[in-house]
């Protein structure tokens, strides 16, 4: 039976979100505690199973039987107290293991050299801010690996900006509520570098499904060299590239200055995502598209055709405009 179990966690692994292939302390514990209860349960759906079976066979119409009634048996202690007894241990003995794996994630000492990153929920977008090195980023969190020889977990202060979000990336950590005006707390060690991906978990309005979460575990040198990149100013380099420059005064004689941030530019928006390194991200809307000059022009164009809901509304540029708006956005690396 445990065998068939390991088997199911074996066909499910190959998922990029799977609690069946953690790799961190957090997720890890979860993915024993499911077994466990998996297991348990799996023993009484088979012996309740197994008793039913028994008894449709043993006790079933027999063509020499008689219409007489069988004798009946109006209650029995020891079956009474047995069915209620073991049902309690059951549940006591699971309250009390994920009593402990809950304490053992959510009430560890903090390490001295833990990395804190502020988390803030957006409709519909991820807002990531690195306090001890001033960078601010959007939908792709960057975090060291973890050595268990000498963990060096992240450490998640969560909150929303407006209304209910959940931090879910199976294979790190369980799932965690961003809720406004409360900070919420959660922590990931991930043990091999890589791309883990999540979701948020909570409905959260038309784009819930298009929230999507991507963290990349680097190196400590990979990891170090990527802060060093994000706390440079945005290029200001357009030598041979006029369209870029072009599009700058474009962009910076626009509402998008409402809205975003380029660090070393007038443009000081809090509202959607930091721009800064915008180029240098994988994707654009949270995750749901590669980043890349045709799909930039669109969502600069129209971001309800590309994501439905979307709070961005179009900026109506006409085409020479877009073409210089995406020329500029694209040397943001």
């Amino acid at each position: 039976m445990l065998g068939g179990l390991a088997l199911t966690a074996t066909a499910h692994a190959g998922s990029a979100t799977s609690i069946f292939s953690p790799a961190g302390t957090p997720a890890q514990s979860i993915f024993s505690l499911s077994m466990l209860v998996l297991s348990v349960t799996a023993v009484i759906f088979l012996i309740v199973a197994g008793l039913l079976l028994y008894a449709i066979l043993r006790y079933r119409h027999r063509p020499t039987d008689t219409d007489r009634e069988p004798p009946q048996i109006y209650g029995s202690n020891q079956i009474e107290l047995s069915w209620t007894v073991i049902p309690i241990l059951i549940v006591v003995m699971l309250f009390l293991t994920t009593t402990r794996v809950i304490l053992g994630t959510e009430h560890i000492p903090k390490p001295a050299n833990a990395l804190d990153v502020t988390v803030v929920g957006h409709q519909f977008w991820w807002e990531y801010s690195y306090p001890k090195y001033g960078v601010v980023t959007a939908n792709e969190l960057h975090v060291p690996v973890s050595d268990p020889a000498s963990m060096t977990p992240t450490y998640l202060n969560m909150t929303s900006a407006d209304t209910d979000h959940s931090f879910w990336v199976p294979r790190l950590a369980g799932k965690m509520d961003l809720i406004p005006n409360r900070i919420n707390t959660m922590w990931i060690d991930p043990q091999q570098p890589g791309l883990y991906l999540g979701q948020c978990a909570q409905y959260c309005g038309t784009q819930h499904a298009k929230m999507l979460l991507r963290v990349y575990a680097e190196t400590p040198a990979g990891f170090a060299a990527w802060i060093k990149h994000q706390q440079q100013s945005a290029n200001e380099d357009f030598t041979g590239n006029p369209e870029a420059a072009a599009g700058k005064e474009v962009f910076m004689h626009n509402a998008c200055i409402n809205c975003h941030t380029v660090r070393g530019t007038v443009a000081t928006g809090r509202f959607g995502p930091d721009l800064t390194h915008l180029a240098s991200r994988d994707t654009i809307a949270s995750g749901a598209f590669p980043n890349n000059a045709a799909n930039l022009r669109q969502w600069v164009d129209d971001p309800n055709s590309m994501k439905p809901g979307s709070l961005m509304p179009s900026m109506h540029l006409n085409q020479h405009d877009l073409d210089l708006i995406t020329a500029y956005l694209i040397t943001l690396h």
